[in-house]
């Protein structure tokens, strides 16, 4: 690579006075292509230049924020919004039930457990961290219940401490464990040991990234330095591993995916054959080109998963436990046309007159349940759900049972915990969760089907005052379109003060999700990647056409990958909008592998080291994509310091270009929260951040928000 001299910065457009920002970064030459970066030293944090920028942009964030009339009215009803709590489908273990529960009221969920029908608080993180800024990652119980393993983070980072604590008393009995990260725990019967994922320390890394990773065994009591490394020497850096036991401890399953590959190898050993510390691993899936996992239950019946390979809408097979092989795998519940496979989960107890699976599906986003013989996987009956949603992971009896449980949400439903009993076929709430919310008011929701550039059919929720396009109205459209991830219905609280003020807000199931399955998904990543951009521009433009939004009023709001997607738009076709919102976004794809998360994302996105994807990136790469004197719409970027896995410099340097280059009437400001990383947050965290990003929309759109709702 070589270097040209730096360019001085331009002046500042508009009736903005923007802070100074010299454009010093360098002129690279990549693959036989010059390409300016020139506010690489905005990816500095510690740099005193970045933090007097940061802190100016902070002054003008604070000034564009005074000029939201409505900014306080809206945060009052985010709140209420977002006040009713809330709970998560339990984990039933040695006769508790172990779930996550927020109060209303509350800040943060604390983990609670339930047993002979009272509930109490086993771990709230506001005792240990009043602040609100240490959260509960992940946790797992013991198999008899008698003991669970938690993982707590602070300040957003999502670097977790593993401690093992005594479900009776709530007292730590193991622990710390450090340098985890959401890991898996699989507990061996007992509770003596369990297998997790841990990253390698700094002195093994060279300072690195930290994201080589390994499979431990763990002795609880027992010094976190002494545990067995079980599996990951190596293998690639980049791996993500996941680990299972069966509850009666026979059975030990690895899995291993490259980054976020939609490809799993698996490994399986028989634990009554060697010692625990030397599993010996057998090959299950290995080099296939699909995820799958596997729902491990007692005894040494044969595995059963759920898997894409050679099924890209999602199966469940029946495998025995030497079958390498798919194309041996026997197959219960086949791939269905027009929905996707999401989750199942096993019903057998003595109770019933034949074990059965209750399996997940979604049609185009939306949620069905059905009921199957477990023997043939023939369908023997369905579970009505309260609406047009969304269904969590099934949860059921580690043992022989007959219950299930699983969180129901849509898109102005407040998530309810729901308990379907499968001998007298009843759903209700589940007595250990919230209080049931009623939908909101005066939101109607429709689906809308429109055909993107290509003539590929995407689909479209709108919510709206009246459910028809009867008036063009100031109208934000959101989207995400990456890592098969689905837009699936969910409770939307910034979407209910906008569209009751008149507004409309919609959601794109665009190309690169997992909406359609995985074919879906690959027809939007890498050189695929356009396919998301188009479908998000055909959405835009089907809201215009048929008569939802107004002219001159359309905004866009995006998160992480979904902020890539509206700062594509925002570069691809600047006059479609008149405000957008961009937050903890991807901005540089040329370099987006050096920092964060990124060099885990190069199967979804590409690599900047091949020339041809190199290419494809710059050829969208909304921070490159920034012209000199284009009329960008009014910009807020939104980053968070804690931010683990993308890093806020690509918000700030976007913020430093879009500065320098606009000239359009509205502003390009920075909204930096700190405290808070990319992840989970607070209540009441929640309820600033989307008060914050819809009163900007407000202003720029033109909706009148209402003191009274």
């Amino acid at each position: 690579m070589t270097q040209s001299p730096p360019r001085d910065a331009g002046p500042v457009p508009g009736r903005y006075t923007y802070p100074s920002a010299p454009r010093s970064g360098p002129r690279e030459i990549v693959h036989g292509v010059r390409v300016a970066d020139p506010y690489r030293w905005l990816e500095d944090p510690r740099d005193p230049a970045t933090a007097a920028w940061c802190a100016a942009q902070d002054v003008l964030y604070a000034d564009e924020e005074a000029r939201w009339p409505a900014r306080d009215a809206l945060l009052a009803r985010m709140t209420a919004l977002l006040a009713g709590g809330g709970a998560r489908p339990p984990v039933a273990r040695g006769g508790r039930e172990f779930h996550l529960r927020r109060e209303p009221g509350r800040e943060l969920a604390a983990l609670a457990v339930r047993e002979a029908g009272r509930t109490r608080v086993l771990l709230d993180p506001m005792d240990a961290d009043p602040s609100g800024t240490t959260l509960l990652d992940a946790w797992e119980p013991s198999w008899e219940g008698d003991l669970v393993a938690v993982q707590l983070s602070s300040g957003g980072t999502e670097h977790s401490v593993l401690r093992v604590l005594d479900t009776a008393t709530g007292e730590t009995v193991d622990g710390p464990v450090d340098r985890v990260r959401r890991s898996p725990v699989a507990w061996l019967p007992g509770g003596h040991a369990f297998y997790y994922v841990r990253r390698l320390s700094s002195e093994h890394t060279g300072g690195g990234t930290g994201l080589r990773r390994r499979v431990y065994l763990h002795r609880v009591g027992t010094p976190a330095d002494q545990d067995t490394e079980i599996f990951g020497a190596g293998r690639s850096d980049t791996q993500y591993y996941t680990v299972a036991t069966a509850p009666d401890g026979r059975l030990l399953v690895v899995g291993a995916g490259e980054g976020t590959s939609p490809r799993t190898d698996l490994w399986t050993a028989d634990l009554t054959a060697t010692a625990p510390d030397r599993p010996r691993l057998r090959r299950l899936q290995h080099g296939d080109d699909g995820r799958t996992t596997v729902r491990l239950r007692p005894g040494r019946g044969p595995l059963l998963l759920r898997t894409t390979a050679r099924a890209p809408r999602g199966r469940i097979a029946e495998a025995a436990r030497d079958a390498a092989d798919p194309g041996r795998w026997r197959t219960l519940v086949a791939e269905q046309p027009g929905t996707v496979l999401q989750d199942f989960a096993v019903l057998d107890g003595p109770a019933l007159d034949r074990p059965l699976l209750a399996v997940v599906r979604t049609r185009h986003a939306v949620a069905e349940l059905t009921l199957h013989d477990a023997r043939n996987g023939a369908l023997t009956g369905t579970v009505p759900l309260p609406g047009q949603g969304t269904v969590s992971p099934l949860t059921s009896r580690q043992d022989a049972g007959h219950e299930l449980w699983f969180a129901y949400t849509d898109h102005i439903t407040p998530a309810v915990v729901l308990h379907y009993d499968a001998v007298t076929e009843r759903l209700r709430s589940w007595p250990g969760g919230s209080p049931v919310a009623p939908p909101a008011e005066g939101v109607k929701v429709t689906q809308e089907v429109l055909r993107s550039r290509d003539g590929t059919e995407v689909r479209l929720f709108v919510m709206s005052p009246t459910g028809r396009p009867d008036t063009p109205r100031p109208t934000v459209v959101t989207g995400y379109g990456g890592f098969g991830a689905s837009m699936t219905p969910g409770f939307t609280p910034q979407a209910v003060p906008w569209v009751r003020a008149g507004g409309v807000y919609a959601v794109a199931c665009v190309r690169g999700g997992g909406e359609e399955g995985e074919d879906w998904h690959r027809a939007g990543r890498r050189e695929h990647k356009h396919n998301t951009f188009d479908d998000f521009d055909a959405a835009a433009d089907h809201l215009l056409r048929a008569g939802w939004a107004a002219p001159g009023r359309l905004g866009v709001l995006g998160s992480s990958n979904g902020g890539l997607l509206a700062a594509a738009a925002l570069t691809r076709r600047p006059e479609t909008y008149a405000a957008v919102v961009c937050a903890a976004p991807l901005l540089d794809m040329v370099r987006y592998e050096l920092s964060g998360m990124g060099a885990s994302w190069r199967d979804e996105y590409g690599s900047a080291a091949d020339p041809a994807q190199f290419a494809r990136l710059l050829s969208y790469s909304p921070y490159h994509q920034v012209r000199e004197g284009a009329r960008y719409p009014a910009v807020l970027l939104a980053v968070f310091d804690g931010d683990t896995r993308v890093d806020p410099a690509h918000a700030r340097k976007m913020c430093a270009a879009l500065q320098w280059a606009g000239t359009g009437p509205g502003p390009v400001v920075l909204r930096t929260e700190r405290g808070v990383g990319h992840g989970a947050r607070g209540a009441s965290r929640s309820a600033r951040l989307y008060a914050d990003v819809m009163a900007f929309l407000a202003h720029h759109l033109g909706l009148l928000l209402p003191e009274d709702d």
